[in-house]
């Protein structure tokens, strides 16, 4: 049985990877405030004394690149040292899809995490996912003012973050297996392209929400390119989730995770 520690182990992906590592037979070290475990405090090496495996999913609720870049540069320089210091064999991290060319606040923050991961010395996997189903409940909800919500403009293919949560327990067995690191990011999408104004209308409609919901494009060159595909993933090389975002309302279950 191995012991895999996951940063940010409550949150919308991390939630649903506890649970799948469970399922498969993997200890689990809980790393999250609420587990008693501050990433920007506490004495990581103790947290993960035991763990030959680290999977970062932790996140932070802001849009401000100065807040966004201290928290995954402080977090993952403590939890790389940490991981060093133990000896974890293989650490695995989420990151999103489009990161590397929409000069957003939050992709700031982490594209410094996914530059700190490389050059660590710990053999690293990096995840790449398109928005979670999810989204569109987080955006209605943070991005209303009184009766009206006001949406960026933008093109997603949204994935289950249950489909996400497989997908690093599969990374987890198959560095348990003695897989190397990889050169350049996974990426992983759902099944169909979607606009965020048309989630945001399915999710109000299937909740009876009476909020307005409108669209308005982001400035400057990041607007444009999460209008135009800058948040899809390229090449051929991703891989595609199952579940559809009427699915996920629905709360029916969807196909398994396939190659493109």
């Amino acid at each position: 049985m191995s012991t895999v520690a996951v940063a940010g182990s409550t949150g919308a992906a991390g939630t649903p990877l506890v649970r799948a590592l469970r399922s498969r037979g993997h200890r689990v070290v809980e790393l999250a405030r609420s587990r008693g475990v501050d990433l920007r405090t506490a004495r990581l090496d103790q947290a993960l004394q035991d763990a030959d495996t680290v999977v970062d999913v932790s996140s932070v609720l802001t849009t401000r690149r100065r807040t966004a870049v201290e928290f995954f540069g402080q977090t993952t320089q403590r939890l790389l040292a940490a991981a060093e210091q133990v000896g974890v064999r293989h650490y695995v991290v989420l990151s999103i899809v489009g990161v590397d060319d929409i000069d957003y606040g939050y992709y700031a923050g982490k594209r410094v995490q996914e530059r700190l991961v490389r050059s660590a010395g710990v053999a690293h996997t990096i995840l790449r996912a398109t928005q979670f189903h999810e989204f569109a409940a987080q955006m209605l909800h943070r991005m209303s003012f009184g009766p009206v919500a006001v949406l960026p403009a933008m093109q997603s293919q949204p994935v289950s973050a249950a489909e996400v949560a497989d997908v690093l327990a599969d990374l987890v067995d198959d560095g348990r297996a003695g897989a190397p690191s990889r050169a350049a990011p996974l990426e992983l999408a759902g099944p169909e392209g979607l606009t965020l104004i048309d989630m945001v209308r399915r999710y109000q409609r299937r909740i009876r929400d009476r909020r307005v919901a409108l669209s308005l494009p982001v400035p400057g060159r990041a607007g444009w390119l999460m209008r135009h595909g800058g948040l899809l993933p390229h090449g051929s090389t991703f891989r595609t989730g199952g579940v559809t975002f009427e699915q996920w309302l629905s709360g029916t279950a969807g196909s398994p995770i396939r190659s493109a």
